[in-house]
């Protein structure tokens, strides 16, 4: 499934750099590479690749994060992958 994306423009992962305090645990517990750091704090380097796990939420204690997991729009997408038709999340 290399390569595969998320639908543009959906995901509901949130980041409020003020509350960042520069731990880099997002950047080191995200699978998609969604983070990185920019003059010591989180940024969403690439908003589109979150899948809504919800890892990097759980493990930032600033609260800097927020995100809804296993919404609508990431079952789509693996109905998606299952069934060989476009993602449609309905949103």
């Amino acid at each position: 499934m290399g390569g595969l994306r998320y639908i543009d423009d959906v995901v509901t992962v949130q980041l409020d750099p003020d509350a960042c305090n520069g731990c880099r645990m997002c950047t080191t517990v995200c699978p998609h590479g969604v983070f990185d750091m920019k003059d010591g704090r989180a940024r969403l380097a690439d908003r589109d690749a979150c899948i809504e796990c919800g890892a990097c939420v759980r493990n930032c204690a600033a609260g800097a994060l927020s995100v809804d997991p296993g919404v609508g729009c990431a079952a789509a997408v693996i109905q998606g992958w299952l069934t060989g038709t476009e993602p449609t999340c309905g949103c």
